[in-house]
């Protein structure tokens, strides 16, 4: 245990990011293994653009917040979509949808 006060002080803020960090990484992985699964049971071409755009969004933010490295992120993105070209689905991500603007209801 740290004896001063500064030293207790980032203890604290250590633990908080560690724990934040670690639920990102866990989501990242989660992703994966759904997209895994999905691949064995094969209705991965059900599910391929939208865990391709869900991976890539979360590996683009852990890298935005820098959670994760840019190669790692990289390489996460590369090997899945190898994966679902090797099951025989689409790895390409399907646009999602925003709210209209109140310009574009006019």
């Amino acid at each position: 245990m740290p004896n001063k006060k500064a030293a207790i002080k980032h203890l604290r803020q250590t633990v908080k990011r560690t724990r934040s960090n670690s639920l990102v990484n866990r989501n990242i992985k989660e992703i994966l293994k759904s997209g895994q699964k999905s691949a064995v049971k094969g209705d991965i071409k059900d599910k391929s653009a939208e865990l391709t755009y869900s991976l890539q969004k979360a590996v683009d933010k852990a890298v935005k917040s820098g959670i994760i490295k840019p190669n790692t992120a990289n390489r996460k993105k590369s090997r899945f979509a190898k994966m679902l070209k090797k099951a025989g689905a689409s790895s390409q991500p399907k646009p999602v949808k925003k709210a209209e603007s109140k310009e574009e209801k006019k």
